[in-house]
């Protein structure tokens, strides 16, 4: 898959924009930030999903990265759940 449609591409970039602005960015800008624990958990779903298809592909280096977002995401998710809620 070298060659990817200019929509494709456009399409693949908006969970990653999303994701940031529910992380990070209704935080800092103090709009809706009960949203974050949502935004957290809708990633590490995301996250579980993706390493199964970089598995299937045999892609072991794509996992990781993976796992590591998930961690990250998963400690948010606690956190804003958790002990450091609003």
């Amino acid at each position: 898959m070298a060659h990817w449609s200019k929509f494709w591409q456009i399409f693949r970039r908006r969970p990653h924009w999303l994701t940031w602005s529910g992380t990070v960015g209704q935080p800092a800008t103090d709009i809706a930030p009960v949203l974050t624990p949502l935004a957290a958990t809708g990633l590490v779903v995301v996250m579980v999903l993706a390493a199964i298809t970089h598995a299937r592909r045999k892609e072991p280096g794509a996992i990781a990265f993976n796992a590591v977002l998930l961690i990250l995401a998963a400690l948010v998710a606690w956190g804003r759940f958790g002990p450091y809620s609003f």
